[in-house]
């Protein structure tokens, strides 16, 4: 059975692109810039906006440079609220020399099992 977390992550359709600007410093995680602009009506000019992300990257693949595609998930961390969903154009090793990035589905599973064996133990020490 799937959970309400698990359908609402199939529903999503958008992505982001976005340059990698740290990674390695954290574990499973990336810093993610995204383009963006916002207008100026004083001025009226367009000013660079961009923003920055905490992205979940369960196997460690993405390098600083890579241009990679993200998009919404469940929260994995505090401030960690995007998953990678694929590198577009790699920066530095080639992508066949690094950990695959897991699927959506893959991560659902992943997920769902991990709950499933905690509400499993927490079952277990109510009837104890």
């Amino acid at each position: 059975m799937a959970t309400p977390v698990a359908k609402a992550a199939l529903r999503v359709k958008h992505e982001l692109h976005g340059v990698v600007v740290s990674a390695g410093l954290m574990d499973k995680t990336a810093k993610v810039r995204t383009g963006g602009q916002v207008w100026n009506s004083i001025v009226n000019k367009w000013f660079a906006d961009p923003k920055h992300y905490l992205v979940h990257d369960p196997k460690s693949s993405l390098r600083t440079g890579d241009v990679v595609s993200i998009m919404p998930g469940w929260p994995t961390a505090q401030h960690k609220r995007h998953v990678v969903k694929r590198i577009i154009a790699p920066y530095g090793v080639p992508i066949s020399e690094r950990p695959p990035i897991p699927t959506l589905q893959e991560l659902i599973a992943e997920r769902e099992a991990k709950k499933a064996a905690k509400d499993e133990r927490r079952a277990s020490r109510k009837t104890e």
